[in-house]
Formats: structure tokens, C-alpha cells, sequence
């Protein structure tokens, strides 16, 4: 999983660059989201690898390029992630659309190759399984408070939904014989439920920093690249993001993993806690390019200390 770690981390850095771009400091000292006019906004936030505004691992509680004050419709944007971690890769291409200035609808196609897993089941097994899995990913968020309601400094805070569907695994699954039901699959798709809070604070050393804390029940196996087990886990995920200048932001991102399986010596490891670091590149009001580095600990049958992540993401 070190290709797939390199990539993720990348995606991090660039979405969360693109984020504190979307805070301004108002007249009162208070960070306000930017005032809706004609003029395109800074291409902020970015695209998770599930395919919501955030950074590359983690939500954040800002929509996805809305449109001004009073419209129906926001602009779509779409990016596309490529993550390399050692044999294994991820390359997601995702779309979003925000109405109403406060409902974000995306979709996200997530493809995650296993790499040597294939190599390391035909030596334990004899058996051949497929190189890879597609998580499709449905999502719908409501910004259920807008930062600083009533004059008061409240965070922005968004709920979620996200319907994930993976095609691929219940194929290993049975060309595995159900090895994997014995430790804790039981279906190819399943729901996410995501609480988050971010708050701008517009002069930490004279620069914007972006906090943000959230909350997800799931009952995924590494974010459903693994499948779903049969019972709902809650987990903390959060993440800082700080504008250097204008044009650059860095970040770094935490979120924490509940193991739905047990194990398969050598094979399947109990997932680990993710962390990332990165920086995003604002290259002009449509445009965003991220690079990170990432921790994700065990995956499957390596460990994946270290990895690298690329997005590119454009606004309409």
C-alpha cells in the first residue's frame, strides 16, 4: 500500500492549502465564509478521495464551490487523485454540485489496486484473485450551520450521508472460498455518517488557520475498499490547515480507524489509525493542485508507512 499511502498524502496537502482560501477575516475581527458575488471564489475546499469538500482524507464542514446568495445552483467541480504506496495505487475521479448554497451532492469513483496481495494469496493458497476493487461513492451534505450564526462564533457545521458500493469484493470474497466472511465481512456496500465542525481563525501570526473537528459512524473495512461488516463504529477525525500565503496552504489531517475484521496472518492486518501532511497550490480561481505525505500503518499484508498523493481539482 505504499503507492496508494504516497498518493493520499498528496491529495491531503492540496485540499487542505485550497480550504483556508475560502476565510476571510470581516470588519469585527471574525472570520467570515467569503460574500457572495459575481467574482469566482478561491477553488476551495478541495475533493476528499470519497469525493466531499475537505482535504484528502478528512471532511470539512465548508460546501463545494456554491453559488452566490440567492441561486439554485452552485458550478460543479471535478478532480481527479492519483496515490501510489509501494505495489499498491488508488486513482479516484470525483464530481460534486451544490444547490442552495447548503446541500453538496457528489460522486466519487475510487479504484484501489492490491498490489502484491495477489502475488502473496497465489503462494499461501494457489488461488488467483482479481487486482483490484471500485468503491463507488454517493454523498449528500447539508451545512446545517453556517459559521458565526447569529453574531456569535460558532463553527460551520455540515452533516452527511455517503452510500458506498464495492464492486470487486465480493468476487475475492469468493474466489477466497469466504475466507473473508470468517473474520468479519458480511456485505459489499454500506452507509456512512459524518458530524463536522470547522472554525476559521483568520490571525494565528497574521495568516488564516482552519480547525476541524468531526465525527463518522461506520461500519466500512479501510474506508470500504475492504467491504462492510455488521455493526456501526464511531471515530474521531479532525485536521489543521494553515495559509502561508495567498496561493499556498499547509496541512495535515488525522482519522481514526475501528477494525470491522479480524485477521488473516499475512494476508489481512487490523487496520491502523491515517495521518497525512501536505500543501496545496491555489493556481488560479478555477484550479488547485495538492501534494502529500502519509502515515496509513497496516494495509492488508503490508505496512504502509509511507506514501505519496497527487490531485488536480477544477471549479467551474
Amino acid at each position: 500500500m505504499k503507492k496508494t499511502s504516497f498518493l493520499w498524502s498528496a491529495i491531503a496537502a492540496l485540499q487542505i492549502l485550497g480550504l483556508p482560501l475560502a476565510v476571510q477575516a470581516g470588519e469585527d475581527g471574525k472570520a467570515t465564509q467569503p460574500a457572495a458575488t459575481t467574482e469566482k471564489a478561491a477553488p476551495l475546499p478541495l475533493h476528499t478521495i470519497e469525493g466531499v469538500g475537505g482535504l484528502v482524507i478528512t471532511p470539512v464542514a465548508y460546501l463545494v464551490n456554491p453559488g452566490p446568495a440567492g441561486t439554485t445552483f452552485g458550478l460543479p467541480a471535478t478532480s481527479v487523485t492519483y496515490v501510489n504506496a509501494g505495489t499498491k495505487n488508488v486513482e479516484t475521479a470525483a464530481i460534486t454540485e451544490t444547490l442552495f448554497g447548503r446541500v453538496e451532492l457528489g460522486y466519487a469513483a475510487s479504484r484501489f489496486g492490491v498490489g502484491n496481495l495477489v502475488n502473496d494469496v497465489k503462494d499461501a493458497t494457489s488461488i488467483d484473485i482479481n487486482d483490484h476493487v471500485t468503491v463507488h461513492n454517493f454523498n449528500a451534505r447539508v451545512l446545517a450551520l453556517p459559521e458565526n450564526s447569529f453574531d456569535l462564533p460558532v463553527p460551520a457545521v455540515t452533516v452527511g450521508a455517503a452510500y458506498k458500493y464495492n464492486d470487486g469484493i465480493s468476487d475475492i470474497n469468493n474466489q477466497l472460498h469466504g475466507a473473508l466472511s470468517s473474520i468479519g465481512y458480511k456485505r459489499d456496500d454500506g452507509v456512512d455518517f459524518t458530524l463536522t465542525a470547522t472554525k476559521a481563525f483568520p490571525k494565528v501570526f497574521g495568516r488564516p488557520l482552519l480547525v476541524t473537528a468531526g465525527l463518522r459512524l461506520s461500519e466500512a473495512e479501510q474506508l470500504g475498499y475492504l467491504g462492510f461488516g455488521d455493526k456501526y463504529r464511531a471515530t474521531f477525525e479532525g485536521s489543521l490547515a494553515y495559509g502561508l500565503t495567498n496561493w499556498l496552504w499547509l496541512a495535515s489531517e488525522f482519522r481514526g480507524k475501528a477494525n470491522a475484521y479480524q485477521q488473516i496472518p499475512g494476508l489481512v492486518q487490523r487496520e491502523d489509525n491515517w495521518w497525512t501532511v501536505g500543501a496545496a497550490f491555489i493556481i488560479n480561481p478555477h484550479a488547485t493542485i495538492t501534494v502529500g505525505w502519509g502515515h496509513f500503518g497496516p494495509l492488508l499484508n503490508t505496512d504502509e508507512n509511507k506514501g505519496v498523493a497527487v490531485q488536480a481539482k477544477y471549479e467551474f
